[in-house]
């Protein structure tokens, strides 16, 4: 193995706290909300899924890129997340099926990269400070001009970015034979979602996140689909219109997410900034329904609001989060309508969740 000389790289908190590591060799600066995702595999569904469009991502497993990736393991056309940060950078990786190394992905969609971090030393302080605003610099720019940036960036409390990785036009996905049909809207839609319908017979007709009701309507559909996607929930006031409208049209609706969230804003419970967010593979949510545990993949910071959710007569809790008891999942008393914080299309795993999609399913047989 050939040795390199790297870059050096500052990771810039808007507190004013300086990381410090190696670049992997693509230079600049990139800004961003730093959050982190304990998980232990499965870097590329977090690197390609909209839900992280804006956001600097620190991984807590040490070792990234040692398997490389694979094409047929993507989320969405591209990689979302705004900057990498990581312990040990893998240039090498051994994997039979993969499609080449990380480093080029990176290359390719030309994502800046910090390695060589103290990445505990850094997600405790996230742990402890909360989720902020910060910028990745490879390329040796003076941190007095980068705080001076990083002023400018807006918080992530009021940002609106489902229209930053929507669809620009409707498109069409499964089979067009299929039984049933269901209208989603893409406001940072996830393939595996899309993948999960597909396969219980579905054929979906997905739409930009401005559409309107009617829009969605004009296809017919069995049921509607609210999606996953990045930034506050609060300024999307045509989807949340839009699902005050499926649900007064009675007929079956399922939200992950941010769709989740809409749900609660369409029924006038509030949702608020989490001071850390859940991101990882391993959350722990009981379903208040079966009684039964379920091992969650988990993305958000955002959270519906539980005080206003119990207060709700429309509204039951069907999911909590057994971390911390905030809200994971909600169903309407009288309609065929409930979501999820957490995302039961994980890939890879866990796969305790999928059910919900039979349940979905199911729904739309009435």
């Amino acid at each position: 193995m050939k040795y390199t000389t790297r870059q050096s790289a500052v990771l810039l908190l808007s507190d004013g706290t300086i990381f410090h590591g190696k670049s992997i060799g693509i230079s600049g600066t990139t800004f961003g909300e730093v959050c982190f995702n304990t998980g232990m595999t499965g870097y590329q569904e977090i690197f390609t899924d909209p839900s992280y469009f804006g956001q600097i991502m620190v991984t807590t497993n040490p070792h990234i890129g040692n398997y490389g990736v694979n094409d047929n393991e993507v989320e969405s056309d591209g990689i979302k997340i705004a900057g990498l940060v990581c312990k040990n950078f893998s240039f090498n990786y051994s994997r039979e099926d993969a499609s080449g190394s990380l480093e080029d992905y990176f290359q390719k969609e030309n994502l800046i990269c910090i390695s060589d971090v103290d990445t505990r030393a850094l997600v405790s302080y996230i742990r402890d400070n909360g989720a902020m605003n910060a910028v990745i610099c490879t390329d040796g720019t003076a941190v007095e001009d980068l705080k001076i940036a990083l002023q400018n960036v807006p918080d992530m409390k009021g940002l609106e970015l489902a229209s930053k990785v929507s669809t620009k036009e409707p498109y069409f996905y499964g089979d067009e034979n299929a039984k049933y049909k269901v209208s989603a809207l893409d406001l940072g839609i996830k393939t595996n979602i899309l993948r999960n319908l597909a396969k219980r017979d579905c054929y979906i007709k997905v739409f930009p996140f401005d559409s309107s009701f009617e829009e969605m309507a004009a296809f017919n559909p069995n049921g509607y689909f609210l999606s996953n996607g990045p930034g506050d929930p609060e300024p999307l006031s045509n989807a949340i219109e839009v699902a005050r409208s499926i649900i007064k049209s009675d007929i079956p609706l399922f939200g992950i997410c941010l769709g989740h969230q809409v749900i609660g804003l369409a029924n006038g419970v509030s949702t608020y900034k989490m001071f850390n967010g859940h991101r990882g593979i391993n959350h722990p949510v009981k379903n208040l329904i079966s009684g039964k545990g379920e091992i969650t993949s988990q993305n958000h910071g955002f959270a519906v609001n539980k005080e206003e959710l119990e207060r709700n007569n429309d509204l039951e809790i069907t999911h909590v989060h057994l971390n911390d008891g905030t809200v994971a999942g909600m169903r309407m008393k009288n309609k065929k309508c409930f979501s999820v914080q957490y995302h039961p299309e994980a890939s890879p795993g866990p796969h305790d969740s999928s059910y919900l999609f039979d349940e979905f399913i199911e729904s739309l047989k009435g």
